[in-house]
């Protein structure tokens, strides 16, 4: 299946400037990012096209070689696409492609230094279930790289500068020769900086950064469950050579709440109601996550049955929709009685015993199914 041409894919013209070209592809990555598209396959493989066409074209030599060859100037894997390469430039494409699985990011006449991004970090948060409701912000404290600042990031005494390394030529990489392969790797000697330091910073000992912590302001969005993630971007881990820094992703843990549990959007609880609440009706107050509310119980309600409240349940992180609190009847045996009241519920079983199925209906039906069940 043959690729889109990158342009089309970013939606600008071929005489389009490193700004619109930036432009197009954040308004692009930002549309199709997976965050904002967690369970959209289409979404994903657009997102993966954009990206892909703005590494191209946003890298002025790869972006000359696809407007004069194609996809076919960028392909590493299309051998002689360039048209008119001997064996001796046979030699330097496996060197690129070669050079690419090691690593490196240099390529035909000699490499640049090895730029790497930063890691991501992960970090848990625990939240009760009334700021995962209504959001929130929180600090948190994490670990961090920042440039030294005696040095200023050079890694170099004060006073001192680094050196051009003598082994790749502050190439940061260097090529072996396999027959008639030469394959690029990253330099031995500066590991892929292009620098050497004779005579390293006191503080950060020439690695050009210092070990610290941060503060950083999250914002938690009202409606967030366990587990759901919030992408900090550049917050990670610092970059190497100049590389971009990773992204922070802040994981949310929701506490164990003490009378609601949450079934994603809906919220559910136990509403205990008195036997006689039960048998005759009335109105009880239950929590909600904004105050008390009133339910009216039917008479003859039985322990089990279910009271919708709509709304009162968490709202959607996208979108302006609630669930509901499911609140859950059950009838309470009353404990502590006195003389008094065991007297008046003897007599209220004594007249209840000449009509079962009238009062016990659900005794009724049990001793039914044992009977069948014995034949």
């Amino acid at each position: 299946m043959s690729k889109r041409d990158y342009y089309d894919t970013l939606g600008v013209n071929r005489d389009a400037s490193d700004d619109d070209v930036k432009k197009a592809y954040r308004k692009l990555a930002m549309k199709y990012h997976p965050d904002r598209n967690p369970d959209s396959k289409d979404a994903e493989e657009k997102f993966k096209e954009v990206k892909e066409a703005y590494e191209i074209l946003s890298d002025g030599q790869k972006r000359a070689a696809y407007d004069q060859f194609g996809h076919a100037g960028v392909d590493p894997n299309a051998a002689g696409a360039r048209g008119g390469q001997g064996f001796g430039d046979f030699a330097d494409a496996f060197s690129d492609i070669f050079g690419d699985i090691f690593g490196g990011r240099g390529g035909g006449g000699g490499g640049r230094s090895n730029v790497y991004r930063g890691a991501d970090l992960r970090y848990n948060m625990e939240i009760t279930l009334e700021e995962a409701a209504r959001g929130c912000e929180k600090q948190i404290r994490i670990p961090s790289h920042e440039n030294c600042d005696v040095c200023h990031g050079s890694g170099a005494k004060p006073g001192t500068q680094p050196k051009t390394c003598p082994t790749c030529g502050g190439h940061g990489q260097v090529r072996v020769s396999q027959g008639f392969f030469s394959i690029q790797q990253t330099c031995p000697t500066c590991h892929g900086s292009g620098k050497q330091i004779t005579d390293p910073c006191n503080k950060c000992h020439g690695a050009g950064q210092v070990k610290t912590h941060k503060t950083l302001n999250v914002k938690i969005p009202a409606g967030v469950d366990e587990g759901d993630r919030i992408r900090l971007s550049g917050e990670g881990e610092a970059g190497q050579n100049g590389g971009p820094s990773g992204d922070l992703y802040v994981v949310t843990h929701i506490k164990a709440h003490p009378v609601f549990q949450r079934d994603g959007m809906d919220l559910h609880c136990e509403m205990p109601i008195s036997f006689a609440t039960a048998a005759l009706g009335g109105e009880v107050e239950i929590p909600t996550l904004d105050g008390m509310a009133k339910v009216k119980i039917a008479a003859e309600t039985q322990s089990g049955r279910q009271y919708r409240l709509r709304g009162k349940g968490i709202k959607a992180v996208r979108g302006a929709d609630y669930g509901d609190l499911m609140c859950h009847v059950v009838v309470e045996t009353p404990i502590n009685l006195t003389e008094r009241q065991k007297e008046l519920l003897r007599e209220f079983e004594s007249i209840s015993q000449g009509d079962t199925a009238m009062h016990n209906p659900r005794a009724k039906s049990f001793m039914d199914k044992l009977k069948d069940f014995f034949g």
